[in-house]
């Protein structure tokens, strides 16, 4: 895609687009990746606009075009055109400050993504786009603050895990009527790659709205139909023209419980796993508002880990925790069993990647913003069973060598999979004497409120590392859906044996679907979460449930008695 811009014209242009604010909700036949039946008018701009990524001064801003009734999402159809964009900071676009033309193609499946620069910082901002007489919805973002500002707080949506199978997306509908946030932090799996009745709703996997296209998605036409089926959701659609996102993938963005070289979700006759990979990534980066190697272009890198500061006030490092990992450690008995499997603790396996982890090393350091917050796509705090102090784990494995080093891990899938990555990331913290560091996690459908010990057998007379919230998921089923249980029956037992086997874990909800908000200040960090009703219902409301906090320098959780205000 080429992109030019050129200077604002000091007249006025375009007397009103307030008309153009809602995103509109998509039809039958778009939904379905289809053309428009005849005497139907045609929708340029049918999948909605988006933002991501802020910094100072600068955002990332996206859309999809269809330019013709053909040139449906995987068709490979459809001509070249020119898309036209603006920033305004005001809805009307009197105050136009930025604007150019983007170049966008079948190649790239008609998409459009500008790195939006030369911005005011900490600014709201508006934006559309254009081709001919068709104008986009508008959009609205918001950009970081300088490095030297020192902001009052910072408030993010944090989110993860919507299956559109398994229910409407009404955490993104009450996330996207609050006017408090600055950006929504979504921790992955943002789309499900799976076929219509396959993990849906409930025990018995109904499907609330099923899957396009109706099987499995593996090629790269499946991954670009599957995003765009659920960018036409109006509560996503809504959100996204809401805030800007910051993103990473989990395991669905390209098949379950994948790895640097597979996944249990990846069978031989699907073909070539890096292959199919490399396709979901290519969509990936064609369809999120997402900086890939650093940069808005489509197809010149990978790399998701990143980091963006918000003045003084804080830093957020998005790790990337399924390209680099290695293969999970066979268990012996089924999840959530635990595993006494020592091979969970070989320095030589890890999550992250050397190159990753060293990279995280790095910007965990003293001198930066107060709050280390940790985009986490998968749960770092040990989880685990049977524990023993360290000083005598490696005495028993000097003569056994069958001991992980942590416990028995019950989800060897995270952290305590991987524990010499962890353990080498936790000895950083506290040789370097860093505090307010805070990781951020989705994946697991649950919401968690934990203390991070450095070593879990003596905790709580041993320090720890920092603390880490846990989102619940949007729809994906938990604990009381898969068991077909009542909410707060069965999961209260299975809480109270974790919890009691593990002091760390403070809090902890199987059973609730919702959306959490973070506050930053510089006395404390508040995750307050927020549960929704019936998936199946598109108007299910939304309450608080819970509020944990972590004072500054504390390095510990609390219960709080509201939600932020």
């Amino acid at each position: 895609m080429t992109q030019t811009s050129r200077p604002v014209p000091r007249r006025t242009i375009l007397a009103s687009a307030g008309a153009l604010t809602a995103a509109t909700a998509a039809s039958a036949a778009a939904s379905a990746g289809v053309a428009a039946k005849p005497g139907q008018e045609h929708r340029v701009f049918q999948h909605g606009v988006a933002s991501g990524d802020p910094r100072p001064g600068r955002v990332v801003l996206w859309t999809r075009v269809t330019p013709s009734p053909d040139a449906t999402p995987g068709s490979g159809r459809g001509s070249a055109v020119d898309v036209e964009w603006e920033v305004a900071l005001d809805e009307r676009f009197r105050k136009v400050v930025r604007r150019g033309t983007a170049r966008t193609s079948a190649a790239r499946d008609h998409t459009v993504k500008i790195d939006a620069t030369r911005l005011a910082p900490d600014t709201w901002h508006f934006y559309r786009f254009r081709v001919g007489r068709h104008v986009s919805p508008v959009g609205r973002t918001w950009t970081a603050p300088r490095a030297t500002a020192s902001p009052d707080n910072l408030r993010l949506g944090v989110v993860s895990c919507a299956n559109l199978q398994a229910g409407h997306f009404s955490a993104y509908r009450h996330l996207a009527k609050r006017d408090d946030l600055h950006a929504i932090l979504h921790l992955g799996d943002y789309l499900y790659e799976y076929g219509p009745g396959q993990y849906g709703y409930g025990q018995s996997d109904v499907d609330v709205r099923s899957h396009v296209p109706a099987h499995e998605m593996v090629s790269l036409a499946d991954y670009r139909q599957r995003h765009a089926q659920y960018k036409q959701d109006p509560d996503l659609q809504a959100l996204h023209a809401r805030y800007p996102f910051i993103v990473t993938w989990d395991d669905h963005e390209v098949t379950n419980d994948q790895w640097a070289e597979g996944a249990q979700n990846h069978q031989a006759a699907e073909g070539d796993y890096a292959a199919r990979r490399a396709r979901a990534h290519r969509a990936y980066d064609e369809w999120l508002p997402v900086l890939m190697e650093g940069t808005a272009q489509v197809g010149d890198g990978t790399r998701l880990f990143r980091e963006l500061t918000f003045g003084k006030l804080a830093q957020l490092s998005m790790l990337d925790l399924r390209t680099h990992r290695d293969e999970q450690v066979p268990t012996t008995t089924p999840s959530p069993v635990p595993t006494l499997e020592a091979r969970v603790s070989d320095p030589e396996r890890t999550i992250t990647g050397r190159a990753q982890l060293d990279w995280l090393l790095g910007a965990l350091r003293r001198a930066r913003p107060q709050w280390k917050l940790v985009g986490n796509p998968v749960m770092i705090a040990p989880v685990t069973f049977a524990q023993l102090p360290t000083d005598l784990v490696d005495p028993v494995n000097d003569v056994t060598g069958i001991l992980p080093r942590d416990g028995a891990p019950y989800n060897v899938d995270q952290w305590d999979g991987y524990t010499d990555d962890r353990r080498e990331l936790f000895t950083h913290i506290r040789d370097r004497r860093l505090r307010d560091v805070v990781f951020l996690t989705g994946d697991i459908h649950s919401a968690w409120a934990c203390d991070l010990p450095q070593d879990i057998a003596t905790y709580p007379l041993s320090e720890s590392a920092g603390v880490e919230f846990v989102c619940s998921s949007v729809t994906s089923n938990n604990l009381k859906d898969i068991t077909g249980t009542p909410a707060r029956t069965s999961s209260l037992v299975v809480e109270g044996i974790i919890q009691a086997n593990n002091r760390h874990v403070k809090y902890l909800n199987f059973d609730d679907h919702g959306f959490s908000v973070l506050d930053v200040t510089a006395a404390r960090a508040q995750m307050d979460w927020f549960v929704i009703g019936d998936r199946r219902d598109p108007a299910a409301p939304a309450s608080w449930s819970a509020s944990w906090a972590t004072a500054s320098g504390a390095n510990h959780v609390v219960p709080v008695a509201k939600p932020v205000a």
